[in-house]
This record gives C-alpha cells, sequence and structure tokens, in this order.
C-alpha cells in the first residue's frame, strides 16, 4: 500500500480537473494590480473570489505602516512569543482588538487557522461536549480531531436541533462548548445566533463564535455577528482572522474570562509556531484604524452584494439563502461548475470552485466574494459575463437579459 493510496478517490477527481485546462486550486496570479484587478495568464482579469471585503490590501496607510515596520524592526521574528518573546506591535495589537470588543483579553494567532485549531482544541478535552454546526469550516472540524472531548454535530442553523442533542446529554457531566461562525464561508449564511445564545443559556454551554467572514461586515461597529444580534456580552469566546477584511495574515481570540490568559502556555497551535512579523501587525492596526473610522466601506459592500445578489437572482441563478459577502452560485455538477469557472476566467473574470468534498451536502458551487472595492460597472460585467455563459451552458434558459433594479431600504 502506497501512502497516498488512501487518497485515491481525490487523485482521480482531482486528475479529471486538471483535464479541463487551468487547475482551479492552483491558480497563479501574474500581477495583482488592485483589491478587484489582476493578471492571470497575460489576462487583466476580475478579481471577484479574493474575501477582500475592505479593499484594504492596497490601502496606503495599511501599507506605509507595514513598510515603516519592517525598516523598524525587520522581516520577522524567527520564533514563537513563548521562546523568542513578544514585541510591542504584538501586545498593542491584542489590547487594540481586546478594546474593539470591549472584552478583557485577546490572544493573537499567526493564523486565523491556528486560532480556531487551538483554542478549540485547547478548551475542551476528554469528558467535556464538543458541538459544532454541520456546515463549520475545516479548522473547527480539524481542532474537533485533536481533542478529546465528545464532538456532536447539530443541523447547519437550527437551534432546535441543538436544543434537542443538549436535552438528550443534559445529565452527562463536562463542560459543553458551542460553535458557530458569523458569516458561512461557502453559502454566505448567518447563524440565527439570538436564538442558539438562547439554547445555550438554557443548558448552560459555552458559546464560541468564528466571526472571520463577519468582521467589518456586520454589526453596527463591524464587530460581526454577534453585535448585530445584540448578544456580544452572551459570547465567552470570538474567534476571527486578519486575512478578509484587515487584508493581511494572523488570527485572533477575545474573551472575558479570568483565566484566559493560561491559554498561552498551554495552547499548542500559539506555542510552537513563529509569531507574526511585525509589519504584518502594523498593517493590522492600520486596518483596524480605517475599520472603526469609515463605517461607509461597510456601506458600500452592501450595496455590491445586493446589486451582485440581486443581479444574479434575477436573470436564474440559484443562490445561497441570503445575500451577504460571499455569494455561493449553486451548478448542477463538479464537472458543470468547473467547466463555467473555465469559461469565466477565459472571459477574464476569476471566482472560487467549491465541490465535493469541501462543499455541505454535496453541492457544486462558485463562489463569489465581494469588496467596497468594486465599481457598479465591474458588477454588471460580472453579471453579464455570467448570464451569458450560463446560456450557453444550458444552466440557464435563453432569453433576453433582464435589467434590474433593485430597491433597498
Amino acid at each position: 500500500m502506497g501512502l497516498f493510496d488512501r487518497h485515491a478517490g481525490i487523485v482521480e477527481a482531482y486528475r479529471d480537473v486538471r483535464t479541463t485546462g487551468a487547475d482551479p486550486f492552483q491558480i497563479r496570479m501574474d500581477r495583482v494590480l488592485s483589491p478587484t484587478e489582476a493578471i492571470i495568464d497575460g489576462r487583466r482579469t476580475l478579481l471577484v473570489g479574493t474575501n477582500n471585503y475592505f479593499g484594504l490590501t492596497y490601502d496606503p496607510a495599511c501599507m506605509e505602516a507595514a513598510i515603516e515596520a519592517i525598516r523598524a524592526e525587520g522581516t520577522g521574528t524567527t520564533g514563537s512569543r513563548i521562546a523568542n518573546g513578544s514585541y510591542g506591535q504584538h501586545v498593542a495589537l491584542e489590547q487594540e482588538i481586546a478594546a474593539f470588543y470591549g472584552k478583557k483579553h485577546c490572544m493573537v494567532f499567526t493564523t486565523g487557522y491556528q486560532a480556531n485549531l487551538g483554542v478549540i482544541s485547547t478548551l475542551v478535552g476528554q469528558g467535556d461536549l464538543l458541538l459544532i454546526d454541520a456546515d463549520s469550516h475545516a479548522s473547527i472540524y480539524d481542532a474537533c480531531k485533536q481533542t478529546q472531548a465528545e464532538v456532536v454535530r447539530f443541523k447547519h442553523n437550527d437551534p432546535a436541533s441543538l436544543d434537542a442533542r443538549l436535552r438528550r446529554l443534559a445529565d452527562r457531566p463536562g463542560n459543553r462548548l458551542v460553535v458557530l461562525e458569523g458569516i458561512y464561508s461557502m453559502l454566505g449564511d448567518s447563524a440565527p445566533l439570538k436564538e442558539f445564545i438562547d439554547v445555550c443559556k438554557k443548558y448552560g454551554a459555552y458559546v464560541l463564535v468564528d466571526e472571520a467572514h463577519s468582521l467589518g461586515a456586520l454589526g453596527a461597529n463591524g464587530r460581526g455577528l454577534a453585535e448585530e444580534a445584540g448578544v456580544l456580552d452572551d459570547v465567552h469566546f470570538v474567534v476571527g482572522t486578519f486575512s478578509k477584511t484587515l487584508g493581511a495574515i494572523g488570527g485572533y481570540c477575545v474573551s472575558n474570562d479570568p483565566d484566559f490568559d493560561v491559554l498561552r502556555v498551554v495552547t499548542r497551535a500559539y506555542m510552537f509556531t513563529a509569531s507574526l512579523p511585525t509589519s504584518i501587525v502594523a498593517s493590522v492596526r492600520a486596518a483596524l484604524k480605517v475599520v472603526q473610522a469609515r463605517p461607509e466601506l461597510r456601506t458600500r459592500l452592501w450595496d455590491n452584494v445586493r446589486t451582485l445578489y440581486d443581479g444574479l437572482a434575477a436573470q436564474g441563478f440559484t443562490l445561497g439563502p441570503m445575500p451577504g459577502p460571499v455569494v455561493g452560485v449553486h451548478l448542477p455538477d463538479r464537472a458543470t461548475t468547473i467547466g463555467f469557472w473555465r469559461a469565466m476566467l477565459d472571459a477574464g473574470v476569476y471566482v472560487n470552485v467549491a465541490v465535493p468534498p469541501a462543499t455541505p451536502n454535496g453541492v457544486s458551487l462558485l463562489r463569489c466574494s465581494l469588496s467596497a472595492a468594486h465599481t457598479p460597472e465591474q458588477l454588471t460585467h460580472m453579471i453579464d459575463v455570467m448570464t451569458g455563459i450560463g446560456r450557453q451552458m444550458g444552466v440557464l434558459p435563453a432569453g433576453p437579459r433582464l435589467k434590474v433594479v433593485a430597491q433597498h431600504g
């Protein structure tokens, strides 16, 4: 038996994908021009699949902060904060994120993946219960593999399903940790968080919310779904990432738990990896200031969300259940999805391919993500491109394109 035999099914499927031409999982951007455009295969291409929700990767203040930090403190830290110590920038960022959420404690990780992996797998252990939404991100599922807690899944976005499981396990000893997401990364839908919180209070369960895709996008101040739902004070742990709205890389967890800082000496994903370079930390600090100072970016993002969602829906595409910064376009199967993606790339529009086993319920999707930096003209062009390809491939019925004039309060 070979080392890769266990992956034989995926090897075969991946081979089929690559026979179509460009590999959707190995795209090379020859040059990135802006938050919304890049050169791919020598062609100027519209980017609608980068999670760059506020377009801050090219924000002048963020770039200058990173450049100044490199000049002052070099290119990297060469070790973990446990071994090599914390830079002043690390400590300042943690203080600023904690203040942003109105929480007492914050811990910064090198990636958002490590934040979920480390925090969840460390908070619960043998004798505890870890309850997760069936559509949870891979980082949450990987945390489940690293903990000795019993893992229980409940139906996606279904508080009654969570209630039934907690009720069935009510007599079991140990702690209960429920993990939810602000915006789910494939279909772009949000959890009914207030209802989930009510269930968790009923059974004395702790709550962790991953706000990776909702930071900046949701809430009056951009703090995410917990703020929007009015339950931030009832959430015990908020996890998030710097790689989307904040335009960099890294992750964090905030909490009011008085013993929170013990995580620094028991969380392996924090202890045994190099800390973020101060150039990244400085750019994140600048980006967090932008999020707080420029609410018009959130307004612009949601204007773009509604333009794309309403425009695609009007043409007959099957979309995720609600508008959001992530718009999932359902297609019949893997082959159709990859062929559609290839045709879009040839037409100068880049989105993501999402196919089983990475998707919930085995669906095949084109995954689009919006930015405040997208222009109305760019989104109209994308709708036109997708509509034309949809008709050519038989995904949409033939007919004239509908003119969409969305009305929003």
